[in-house]
């Protein structure tokens, strides 16, 4: 029998041209809507999808010869992940294939926090040279936090290892610490921690995580980069802490603001107030979630798909 896949998503041509080499027959469709990708669902044995629509309940019962859902990407919320696994159905996701991009991303992002380099870069533009006002902090000496030390924050604390830092991570997860980073309870972390980077899963236990209590529970004022889910944190409670200095700067790559699509930031003619104030921040640098949108990570994070599906098949 042929394994049917359905790809709803356009990803990099290595994925649909290694998985037909290994005889899978793969039709694409990328821009019907939910209702009528599920009308012809019960076809296929896989689906391939990045984060176009939600793969809900409603969803899964029309598929009912679905084997697999491979999403093109770290996390798997736009997925019912418990009702699939009931119904037997394996679920494939990608994080090996974009952490490195990842942790380059956030490592890029804190060092032009600290050099004002987004800022200077405007004033020279505007033709400021203000020299002093610009003066930058190093990294050497900082103790960077780490939330999250699954494969993003692991690759972030990698990074690190060039600089004289000391560097913490927390994670609901017993005995992940290795020789990047030590395993610390959170408390330990907020009180240690000079910069804190995100590299969370949204989950109802994270979303709205970062919020004035958890800000107020660090004994520092600290830098925050947020690479993960933009739920995470609430934004009007950052907007508030950068306000005070409690957080010193941000680097965000996603927004509280986001669609699940992660294509679209708003519809909405009106600007949030806090998102405006964000905009407007010298010490907030902004990208619209390209930390692990990388040349590279786009082949890798197919290939790893193309792997894992092989290998789903191989057993």
């Amino acid at each position: 029998m042929s394994i049917k896949i359905l790809h709803i998503d356009s990803n990099h041509p290595v994925l649909m041209q290694q998985l037909q080499q290994l005889g899978f027959e793969n039709h694409e469709d990328f821009k019907s809507s939910k209702e009528i990708i599920e009308s012809k669902i019960q076809d296929y044995h896989g689906i391939v999808i990045r984060s176009r629509f939600k793969i809900d309940k409603t969803f899964i019962d029309k598929a009912i010869n679905l084997q697999f859902i491979a999403r093109v990407g770290a996390g798997l919320e736009s997925i019912d992940c418990d009702y699939a696994a009931s119904k037997n159905i394996a679920l494939i996701a990608a994080p090996e294939g974009n952490r490195n991009a990842v942790a380059e991303h956030s490592l890029g992002m804190i060092l032009s926090l600290f050099n004002n380099m987004n800022r200077a870069d405007r004033e020279i533009r505007a033709g400021h040279w203000n020299r002093e006002s610009n003066r930058g902090h190093e990294l050497d000496g900082k103790t960077v936090g780490i939330i999250g030390y699954g494969n993003m924050g692991k690759w972030f604390a990698k990074k690190l290892r060039g600089f004289d830092v000391e560097v913490l991570c927390y994670d609901i997860k017993e005995n992940v610490g290795d020789e990047n980073a030590r395993q610390v309870s959170l408390t330990e972390l907020q009180q240690k921690t000079d910069v804190l980077s995100l590299h969370l899963p949204w989950t109802p236990e994270t979303d709205k995580m970062v919020n004035t209590d958890f800000i107020n529970a660090f004994t520092k004022a600290f830098w925050i980069l947020n690479t993960s889910r933009g739920k995470n944190i609430v934004t009007a409670d950052l907007v508030e802490a950068l306000q005070s200095k409690k957080i010193l700067g941000a680097g965000l790559d996603v927004l509280e603001y986001e669609k699940l699509s992660f294509e679209t930031l708003f519809h909405e003619k009106n600007t949030p107030e806090a998102f405006q104030y964000l905009l407007n921040a010298d010490n907030v640098l902004l990208s619209p979630h390209v930390a692990g949108w990388t040349f590279e990570s786009h082949e890798r994070l197919a290939q790893t798909i193309v792997d894992k599906i092989k290998a789903l098949y191989s057993k």
